[in-house]
């Protein structure tokens, strides 16, 4: 049976500045974070680097054909900071302004709305050279940079998004430095959430003075989709230290303009927030047109005997909180698949936020891919990739008919692309690309998603 989306139901597609541009030197643009962080030894598990990447900076015509071929409606990308103000002085460099004005403006040409996500976790690197997250004038930076952006394409942009998963900027660039800038040191990691948190606040407030309240703005956050293993006391605390951590730094400032007083408890051995001036969660706590959930598998936890986190844990204050080995058929990156976690997640933050849309900013999965010569054309079928993209669309039309005000759903991700930490060894992409030609090749979970987006049902 065939279930039907609301009218306006918004089907995109979504990419990120540093994992498909390019052109990394090209155009004025200077080096980000992870421009640096490719080059230490170790860092990238194939040793690549995002300086060609899916060369979309050259190729957005061809991909923007793609897009139109596959019937959606929108397109989330992100802008590279250091394109648009390469260095600390804060010139506006008009090569990238340029090139994200040819990509706005060829995306409303075909049709397509834009989202665009101010910040990808590609920081400057002159911004690190002065502390990155970890200093408060970082946040005030970020402002100065979402105003030449704000002034630069005004009301050409459909929906602004101002930071991506501050989760993994905070934890992964400075908990365990897995992600760069590569730092292992939790106060920072601390320090990097509250300043992302005032980034968030003061981008809006600076969209909104320049722009006007009228404009669709929201963020998007990676919750975590902790699940109790039983209903044991122990477990049920354990899920509540790790949804603290995960979610609730962002949750409450953003939404509530409050830090919850157990965040603060729970981490009194690693920092004493002095860092929280008075005013600060004001401006964070700004209204928001909608959420942008990213959501990908779930985590069960335990309660634990241990005193300490685990180890290489990016998260901190995990103490008594075991994260258990995921079961089930697992996709390339290792994650299990539990999309009614999904269904869960979206109905209660409808009961705790009644009346904010929420929009699924990225959903996905990596599979190994062969390429095979169809009927007159290069195909690729990856039956694990369709059968997660069903599932996972069906979590959402169930929290919809439970409810929740989902307003779009945009599949992760357009391109295989560089990911991160794994370099060009996973690929998400419902489109295909080979590194040596940059050939585009579509998958069997492209055709799937097009028949979606066409028929707004699934």
């Amino acid at each position: 049976m065939s279930r039907s989306f609301p009218q306006d139901f918004i089907w995109g597609t979504a990419t990120a500045s540093f994992q498909v541009e390019g052109a990394a030197t090209e155009g004025g643009r200077t080096p980000s974070i992870w421009d640096t962080l490719c080059l230490r030894e170790g860092a990238v598990i194939d040793k690549s680097d995002g300086s060609v990447a899916c060369d979309q900076y050259h190729r957005y015509p061809e991909d923007i054909e793609i897009m139109k071929q596959l019937g959606v409606g929108a397109y989330r990308f992100s802008i590279s900071w250091s394109r648009v103000i390469p260095d600390i002085n804060g010139e506006v460099n008009p090569e990238g302004i340029a090139y994200y004005e040819g990509l706005i403006d060829a995306l409303h040409d075909a049709g397509i709305k834009t989202f665009v996500t101010l910040y990808h976790w590609d920081l400057p690197q002159y911004v690190e050279d002065r502390g990155g997250w970890a200093n408060r004038e970082t946040a005030y930076k970020f402002a100065e940079y979402v105003a030449a952006v704000a002034r630069a394409f005004g009301k050409k942009v459909d929906s602004w998004i101002t930071l991506n998963e501050p989760w993994c900027a905070a934890y992964l660039g400075y908990g365990n430095g897995v992600h760069a800038p590569g730092v292992v040191d939790y106060h920072k990691a601390l320090r990097a959430v509250h300043h992302l948190n005032l980034a968030h606040g003061l981008a809006v407030t600076t969209l909104r003075e320049i722009l006007g309240y009228d404009i669709d703005v929201s963020v998007t956050l990676n919750l975590a989709a902790n699940v109790a293993e039983t209903d044991s006391a122990e477990d049920k605390a354990a899920k509540r230290r790790a949804d603290l951590m995960s979610n609730e730094v962002w949750l409450g400032p953003m939404l509530e303009g409050k830090y919850d007083p157990e965040i603060f408890e729970a981490t009194k051995h690693i920092t004493n927030w002095d860092y929280v001036l008075p005013g600060d969660l004001e401006i964070i706590h700004q209204p928001l047109q909608n959420l942008g959930i990213n959501y990908y598998s779930s985590t069960h936890v335990q309660g634990s005997e241990q005193e300490l986190s685990q180890i290489g844990n990016p998260v901190p204050a995990q103490e008594h909180v075991q994260g258990l080995p995921p079961q089930g058929e697992l996709t390339a990156m290792g994650w299990n698949q539990e999309p009614q976690a999904l269904t869960v997640m979206l109905t209660e933050l409808t009961k705790r936020f009644p009346g904010l849309p929420l929009v699924i900013t990225e959903n996905g999965s990596a599979w190994d891919d062969e390429v095979c010569e169809g009927e007159g054309a290069k195909i690729v079928h990856d039956p694990q990739r369709v059968a997660y993209l069903n599932a996972h669309v069906n979590a959402v039309a169930d929290a919809i008919e439970a409810g929740a005000p989902v307003a779009g759903y945009f599949a992760w991700s357009l391109l295989d692309n560089f990911e991160w930490a794994w370099g060009y060894t996973k690929r998400f992409g419902i489109v295909r690309v080979d590194y040596d030609t940059q050939e585009r090749i579509w998958k069997d979970s492209a055709l799937r998603y097009s028949e979606i987006a066409r028929a707004n049902a699934i």
